[in-house]
């Protein structure tokens, strides 16, 4: 249908303003804005007709209610309700009131258009109030994931502003034992402690197995300086409780939700960080990061270096224990859950791959056993047996008992990949 006869068509309907009759037709022109487009089939349908032009009341529009005046209100309103936090990227959401979008479907029935034609109304107050907000703070809109994301309610008269969480990358080092990576709440009184004159035996009241953690040392110092409401550690998996992490430290991200700061100084919150640790846990290579950062992370199965202070039950010699070892390397290990994680995971058996394994004898009874393994390894198993829920083992090779004593992540390898892309980093 040609425009200007439905231009005719939605203005005999009753007072529509040039927003609403620029809508109609949104999507046969470009470079104008509803409103002109709106102004321009007015005066071109009042020269058709040899009528003056008269300029249209818009607050008596039928369709809108007069919404389409306010778009310059409520970007100011976003401004005042994103005061105080810093962010780059936004997006704005419109809930219409159900009477608008009613008016809106009968005005392209009126006018004879198809339910789809031209451009709804909120999407056009989504558009005007977002480009607007973005000349009064400087901010770019992003349809992916914006610092701040907010929504309009018209019925209710009201803005919300949600920040998104920022994200930090870095890699830890664990140079003391006894630390689990994130907290370990007590699964005796599930983390509450049992306050009050019946503390919980088992973790003595503090609903917690350990006093520190990876987690407890990192996260809050970011989240202190990020100024937001919680923060929250995501590990490339994680090692032992009682086992160091050492070379190049293990990837990991902290979430931070509602901050009210992004932009920081990595270099000073990195020296935050390892001050606040006084050498049990130490953080480097700090990036502020994007969402996508958390999944590749939690994605990472990284093949690893081992090195394990092993105690046997009888003498070992020498070339025992090296032919023992050569038999190990380059083998397929069959691993059903360990009875010491048997609680939290699902008993099933997996088949980890031995890339490289060499041992050195301290004693007849001590030996440091290094391996090279694929990511998901459990290498205490691989060298007691479990009894018999690992095999080959070890212990099953040299036909002693065998247990480790000491064990340290030397090296998470292919950290840097994917890790290092850009595209997962934030300027």
């Amino acid at each position: 249908m040609d425009v200007l006869e439905v231009a005719a068509r939605a203005t005999a309907t009753g007072p529509v303003c040039d927003a609403c009759l620029g809508r109609l037709v949104a999507d046969r022109s470009f470079g104008l804005s509803n409103a002109e487009r709106g102004s321009a089939l007015r005066t071109a349908l009042a020269l058709r007709d040899d009528e003056d032009h008269e300029p249209v009341d818009t607050g008596a529009c039928w369709v809108c209610e007069g919404r389409c005046t306010e778009f310059n209100e409520w970007a100011e309103r976003a401004a005042e309700a994103a005061e105080g936090t810093e962010f780059a990227t936004y997006n704005v959401g419109t809930r219409p009131p159900p009477l608008i979008e009613e008016n809106e479907a009968l005005l392209r029935e009126e006018a004879g258009l198809d339910d789809d034609a031209g451009e709804p109304f909120k999407s056009e107050f989504n558009r005007e109030v977002g480009k607007r907000f973005g000349r009064l703070t400087g901010a770019e809109v992003s349809f992916d994931r914006p610092d701040v994301q907010f929504t309009i309610d018209l019925a209710e008269d009201e803005i919300d502003a949600k920040v998104n969480s920022t994200f930090v990358y870095g890699r830890y080092r664990k140079l003391e034992r006894d630390i689990p990576q994130t907290e370990w709440p007590c699964r005796e009184c599930k983390g509450s402690g049992r306050k009050g004159p019946d503390p919980c035996d088992h973790c003595g009241g503090s609903g917690y197995l350990y006093d520190d953690s990876v987690e407890e040392y990192t996260a809050p110092v970011v989240e202190d300086v990020m100024d937001g409401t919680e923060a929250t550690f995501h590990g490339a998996g994680r090692e032992d409780v009682d086992a160091l992490m050492l070379g190049t430290g293990r990837p990991f991200v902290i979430e931070v939700e509602e901050p009210r700061r992004r932009r920081v100084d990595v270099e000073r919150l990195q020296s935050d960080i390892n001050a606040f640790a006084d050498g049990a846990v130490e953080v480097e290579g700090l990036r502020l990061a994007t969402y996508d950062m958390v999944e590749r992370v939690k994605e990472h199965d990284a093949a690893k270096r081992y090195r394990a202070q092993v105690a046997f039950d009888a003498d070992v010699d020498a070339d025992a224990l090296a032919a023992a070892i050569e038999e190990l390397e380059g083998t397929t290990v069959e691993q059903y859950t360990p009875n010491r994680v048997d609680h939290r995971r699902a008993s099933i058996t997996r088949e980890r791959d031995v890339y490289e394994a060499t041992a050195e004898v301290d004693d007849a009874r001590r030996a440091t056993v290094e391996i090279h393994g694929e990511g998901g390894l459990y290498i205490k198993e691989l060298i007691s047996g479990d009894e018999g829920r690992t095999e080959p083992s070890l212990a099953g090779l040299l036909g002693v008992g065998a247990e480790v004593t000491a064990l340290d992540v030397v090296a998470v390898e292919g950290e840097d990949e994917p890790f290092e892309r850009e595209e997962f980093f934030r300027d």
